[in-house]
């Protein structure tokens, strides 16, 4: 089995689903579909139960899955070893972010480097439905989350910026022509729901009642930001969310509106504290002496 086809099973195995796999490796749903034909055939036997309607691993795909997923990163890793050994770069910083101002934080990410020339950083953007658990799992170095993180296991570094906050509602929506709105106007109308842990993580990004007691209620259950928009966009919800959003995903169908009575959100870094190196120490000292000046 190639790695490429080793690959193409485990997202299979992690979407369960022929489009998001292929949307995300970007293949064609028909390369999706040999490859899993392919590896069936020599194995002898099915991996996934394929229905019009969902997919989900045999056992014989589970086991694979689980006895895969070691081995595959080990490959992976080595050869990306082995491609930043061939450039100079003997390590590289893990850094998953779930705002996408990435641009706006690149003063951090360009001093990082020029201090570190032998040292890389990779920024991702893990799905928000389960962060701390990539963090856990080893799949990220370093978190950039919102405050506040109260994890007995993790350490709070320094705050790379903070902002104000937007309202999104749909460009036909009754607030559109608004020129801000209070959070008290958010609890007239349904906000997205997200399925992510800890509650009083997300209870400090979309509070669940207003200052006066009013419940903010949850709607429509998303798993990422392209779906809250989508959602918004159709009328169906509102979402709050940080500033940057009107510069980095400005749409036709949506419409934001500051929200005036609402304190900045503080974003920091984050991290395991048991994994503390080198390179996170690194990391955290180039926010620091840069600071935080990015308050919005």
């Amino acid at each position: 089995m190639e790695l490429r086809d080793i690959e193409i099973f485990l997202v299979l195995a992690e979407e369960l689903h022929f489009g998001r796999t292929a949307a995300r490796l970007h293949v064609s749903q028909a390369r999706v579909s040999q490859a899993i034909k392919a590896q069936e055939r020599r194995i002898g036997a099915p991996l996934f139960d394929r229905t019009s309607r969902r997919v989900r691993l045999t056992p014989l795909g589970h086991q694979l899955r689980d006895d895969l997923r070691p081995v595959y990163a080990g490959l992976r890793d080595s050869l990306e070893r082995a491609r930043l050994a061939a450039r100079g770069v003997t390590a590289v910083l893990h850094i998953g972010m779930l705002p996408i101002n990435v641009h706006d934080l690149r003063p951090y990410w360009d001093t990082f480097r020029s201090r570190h020339p032998a040292w890389d950083l990779r920024i991702s953007h893990p799905a928000f439905a389960d962060l701390f658990g990539d963090l856990r799992r080893g799949e990220i170095d370093v978190l950039v989350a919102w405050l506040p993180v109260e994890e007995p296991d993790f350490t709070v570094g320094p705050i790379l910026f903070a902002e104000s906050r937007v309202l999104a509602v749909a460009a036909g929506h009754e607030l559109a022509e608004r020129t801000s709105v209070s959070l008290e106007t958010v609890g007239d109308f349904q906000h997205v729901d997200i399925e992510t842990r800890p509650d009083y993580w997300f209870e400090s990004y979309v509070p669940s009642h207003t200052r006066k007691g009013r419940v903010i209620e949850r709607g429509p259950l998303v798993r990422n930001t392209a779906e809250i928009l989508t959602r918004t966009g159709m009328g169906e919800a509102v979402a709050l969310f940080p500033s940057h959003m009107t510069r980095y995903w400005a749409r036709q169908d949506i419409v934001y509106l500051p929200v005036r009575d609402v304190a900045p959100l503080p974003y920091a870094l984050v991290w395991r504290s048991d994994t503390e190196n080198d390179l996170i120490h690194a990391l955290a000292r180039t926010v620091r002496d840069l600071g935080s000046g990015l308050t919005r």
